[in-house]
């Protein structure tokens, strides 16, 4: 009895440590520029521009599919603008730059 409850103690522990190095290690990074132009959009979650969300678009806009801001009807001017601005200047996690126009 004994030792089953030392190998089940060892078990856990190695795999504990396995699950620890492969979150280190295989761990995919998402790009912070989605979540920063998600917070920017007006998230009415509306779809009328096309995606299923503002999220949706945000992804859109940062991976170069869309490349305008104004598909986000609902969107005000300096909201837009400052999209444009940040995306234009913003480069991601592999250094590249999206250029997005109004």
């Amino acid at each position: 009895m004994i030792q089953a409850i030392i190998l089940m103690l060892i078990l856990g522990a190695v795999l504990g440590l396995g699950l620890g190095l492969a979150n280190k290690f295989l761990a995919v990074k998402e790009d912070e520029r989605v979540e920063h132009v998600t917070q920017l959009l007006p998230g009415y979650n509306c779809g009328s521009c096309g995606y299923p969300g503002c999220s949706g678009l945000a992804e859109a806009l940062v991976s170069g599919k869309v490349k305008s801001v104004s598909t986000c009807r609902p969107s005000k001017a300096d909201k837009k603008q400052e999209i444009v601005d940040y995306l234009n200047a913003a480069e991601g996690p592999n250094g590249e730059k999206v250029t997005v126009t109004l």
